[in-house]
């Protein structure tokens, strides 16, 4: 006879958490008899954003900026994922392939609580 049993299983995902984490539940899985029961596990994966592209524990943006701000400044406004408004001024001459780094300002680091990696 077959028996189907219903168990919540609770998932606290962390900020951070990279694409391929893997999350095991012992002995939560099909049940055999005379079998010791499987394993069940759970595998991260991520979303694509809109804005963002995860690069480790860094984000990376590609902005378009028109000629003739890249010449003399501008400032760009972004959302950030976790909702906050960060504004970026540019003060430099920005020529092809410009990248700037803005230091933690990334994902979160999982493994090191309060750290985070760069926005590029």
């Amino acid at each position: 006879k077959t028996t189907t049993v219903d168990e919540i299983l609770t998932i606290d995902v962390k900020p951070g958490w990279k694409k391929g984490t893997k999350i095991t539940f012992p002995e939560k899985g099909n049940e055999q008899l005379n079998v010791i029961p499987a394993d069940l596990v759970f595998i991260i994966d991520e979303k694509p954003h809109g804005v963002f592209k995860r690069d480790g524990n860094d984000l990376v943006i590609n902005h378009k900026i028109p000629l003739g701000e890249a010449l003399t400044g501008t400032t760009i406004n972004l959302t950030t994922l976790d909702s906050r408004n960060l504004s970026i001024p540019i003060t430099e001459i920005i020529h092809p392939g410009y990248e700037m780094l803005i230091p933690k300002e990334g994902m979160p680091i999982a493994k090191e609580p309060g750290k985070k990696g760069n926005l590029r």
